[in-house]
């Protein structure tokens, strides 16, 4: 007897495949930004606000895989002239523009319902804001030099502020500014990179990178570095900061500096040798980074939660 796998025609079966891998689960890892807030105010240990956050992280990973359904279908013309993206399901033909909008708009509508099924209301508006802000990106403002990059910062901030909403965390002044330039630093690191990596067809690929010189991306990825160590240092030792939570574990939060800073260079030294431009590759094969990770991750969780 055919097992119900098996009765499910191999056009559907393929259809689907090319359809997950167009939703780039790869990059949900950028969502886990919501559970940021929460950890850092040491809220994650409540039932009920892990709930919250893993529920609000779901609906970013929906809305955001809507999002890039829709970047997909527009963007075809031009990823079809790049080295890695013209494989991409919608670029390459083996999913049809019409299945990637209609499954767009079902992505982004379920995320709303989760979003708003979770609660405050404010993560709903927040999660249309960012929805719009994607779409509007893939339409105009990508073409926007300085504009563009900061767009996509925005995402990142959005996200974690919406953890901040839905475990009902006050956000400080520097968790904002060092949240705002860390995001701006992966993004002109990603700039930079394809800049040095497509050469002269980088501007078929992303117009924008037309207007780029290296020398202007290598000064702004300095200074959102230095910018984002000099803010999470004011964050990490302001007693309105991380040690508002940290109790008698003070030392612990304070030396969380070192791993982060150690991070950004090794950062800094791959871009240098033309390598590190993807985020979400960073984050799941570098294994030097992983490890400067889950050291950070390691004091944090003893100064907090010790």
């Amino acid at each position: 007897m055919r097992t119900p796998l098996e009765l499910v025609p191999d056009s559907t079966l393929g259809t689907a495949r090319h359809l997950l891998r167009a939703m780039r689960p790869r990059q949900w890892t950028k969502n886990l930004l919501v559970f940021m807030a929460p950890a850092a105010a040491g809220v994650l240990g409540n039932g009920r606000t892990a709930l919250d956050t893993s529920l609000a992280f779901v609906a970013f990973c929906l809305v955001a895989s809507g999002t890039y359904l829709v970047n997909d279908v527009i963007d075809a013309p031009s990823d079809r002239h790049h080295p890695r993206k013209r494989l991409r399901p919608v670029a390459s033909g083996a999913l049809p523009p019409q299945t990637a909008i209609g499954a767009s708009a079902a992505l982004i509508a379920a995320g709303t319902v989760v979003a708003l099924l979770v609660g405050p209301w404010e993560l709903a508006v927040l999660l249309a804001c960012y929805t719009a802000l994607s779409i509007l990106y893939s339409v105009r403002l990508k073409r926007e030099p300085v504009i563009e990059m900061a767009t996509v910062a925005l995402g990142f901030v959005l996200r974690a502020v919406a953890g901040g909403i839905v475990a009902h965390v006050q956000l400080t002044n520097w968790f904002l500014v060092f949240t705002s330039f860390a995001a701006l630093f992966i993004v002109v690191g990603k700039r930079s990179a394809e800049h040095g990596r497509l050469g002269e067809a980088r501007g078929v690929h992303r117009v924008v990178l037309e207007q780029y010189s290296e020398t202007f991306l290598r000064s702004v990825l300095t200074m959102s570095a230095t910018v984002a160590v000099a803010a999470y240092c004011l964050w990490a030792f302001d007693r309105s900061g991380l040690l508002a939570h940290a109790g008698h574990h003070v030392v612990w939060i304070e030396l969380t500096v070192v791993p982060l800073v150690l991070a950004v260079l090794h950062i800094l030294r791959l871009l240098d040798s033309g390598q590190g431009g993807e985020p979400e590759q960073l984050a799941l094969g570098d294994r030097t980074l992983q490890c400067y990770a889950l050291l950070w991750a390691a004091l944090m969780g003893i100064g907090l939660y010790g």
